[in-house]
């Protein structure tokens, strides 16, 4: 299988160990460069919440929209990263997406209503999809020092984006609410120049892949049980991520400051901690255990929504449930339908987005409108049906562990890991 093929490499972690995670040519360290800029994007926003709805006169449900159009696009635009990459190639489709991503962030740094910063976002949310649903390829196809070291280096820049979005977020938004937007469009400038100078051409797929792929993906019942249970994760995540700062009440450094406790809860329990689980209990237990764990941290939030020492808690603990949920989760949609794996991807990507966007409105909408707490209890609610639909379709995904474990396929699941977190 050739990492143009799906927008991932069949090579895995497991394949031969050569060179250091520090060998590799220019054109990698470019691409993760703009890959930690691109994580960035899931958090930075949250430290600057209610600085935006104090100076732009918006309500929390308002504001919470900058997440629903982000989502719902990345969720959408995912049937076509496939499609635009093979008709296009990989590089171009990478350069395309970080050209929207600088124009989208600065356009929504230069806007004087959350309407318009919520549309801009939605342009960043394609520029995102297009991008990160290409530079695993790119990173692969242009390592030299072994495919596992560059596996390495694409999930340690997942994991210091993630990571640091949340930090980056406060330190500017605490000089202004515009300078998050602008930080992203300068790095990610630089990002594009680095990546057009440095990255070489690669050949375009042989097979041009249908928009219609992913619908006819979505008829076996193990890749839709996925979908929808990830679907309800999303729901419980984005309800927490888009409305805890509105109780926590703090400033921008602080709100990032915890959010980078959370970032990096998910980025060190994705990789180190999943894998170890996996392999003491298996794929699906695990999923339901720490879906379950994730739906109570919810349940600890709506009790204690008046007392910000749980709330900050709840939201440290709730990456690294988040973390190992995310890493197994896509590692299983790898695994769950026999369909290409970039197919996989994109039908399960639609499925979890589109489907979770509509969250961080309504938690919104309910923390102002009706009670602070039932933001969090409705998110413990759908949290838990997702659990209960793993749970009805745990026969049709009891194939997942006859496969390589965590530890040995990470790289075919990194590919739809990004939005994730």
């Amino acid at each position: 299988m050739r990492a143009d093929d799906n927008g991932t490499h069949g090579g895995g972690a497991a394949g031969k160990r050569s060179g250091s995670i520090l060998q590799q040519p220019k054109a990698v360290w470019a691409v993760a460069f703009a890959c930690v800029i691109a994580f960035m994007g899931v958090g930075l926003v949250d430290p600057i919440l209610k600085p935006i709805a104090a100076n732009l006169h918006a309500t929390p449900s308002q504001v919470s929209l900058l997440f629903t159009s982000y989502m719902l696009i990345i969720g959408i635009a995912m049937l076509i990263t496939g499609v635009v990459s093979s008709w296009i190639g990989p590089k171009r489709t990478l350069l395309t997406g970080l050209v929207l991503i600088v124009v989208f962030s600065a356009l929504a740094g230069s806007s004087d209503t959350v309407g318009q910063i919520v549309g801009f976002r939605a342009g960043w949310g394609l520029g995102n999809a297009l991008f990160i649903g290409t530079a695993l390829a790119a990173i692969v196809g242009s390592a030299s020092g072994g495919v596992a070291s560059a596996i390495i280096l694409y999930e340690a820049a997942l994991g210091v984006g993630i990571a640091s979005g949340p930090l980056v977020g406060g330190l500017l938004g605490n000089v202004s609410w515009r300078g998050p937007f602008f930080g992203v469009a300068a790095l990610m400038s630089i990002g594009f120049v680095i990546t057009l100078v440095l990255l070489p051409k690669s050949p375009k797929p042989e097979r041009h892949t249908s928009i219609l792929d992913p619908f006819r993906a979505l008829r076996h019942r193990s890749l839709l049980t996925v979908g929808i249970t990830a679907l309800c994760y999303n729901f419980g995540f984005f309800a927490l991520l888009a409305y805890t700062p509105f109780p926590l009440g703090y400033g921008a450094i602080p709100i990032g400051l915890i959010f980078c406790g959370w970032g990096v809860g998910v980025a060190v329990s994705s990789v180190f901690l999943a894998p170890l689980l996996q392999r003491w209990i298996g794929t699906v237990p695990v999923l339901v255990a720490v879906l379950t764990g994730y739906a109570l941290v919810l349940v600890a939030m709506a009790l204690g929504t008046d007392h910000k020492v749980v709330l900050i808690v709840c939201v440290v603990v709730s990456g690294i449930f988040g973390g190992v949920n995310n890493t197994l989760i896509t590692e299983t949609v790898m695994l769950a339908a026999p369909v290409e794996r970039a197919t996989a991807s994109a039908a399960y990507s639609f499925v979890r987005f589109t489907g979770g966007a509509i969250a961080p409105w309504i938690a919104g909408k309910l923390g102002e409108t009706v009670s602070p707490h039932l933001p969090y209890w409705v998110g413990a609610g759908v949290t838990f049906v997702g659990v209960l639909v793993l749970l009805t379709g745990r026969r049709v995904l009891a194939h997942v562990d006859e496969h390589e474990p965590a530890s040995h396929s990470r790289d075919e699941a990194l590919a739809v890991t990004a939005g994730d977190s």
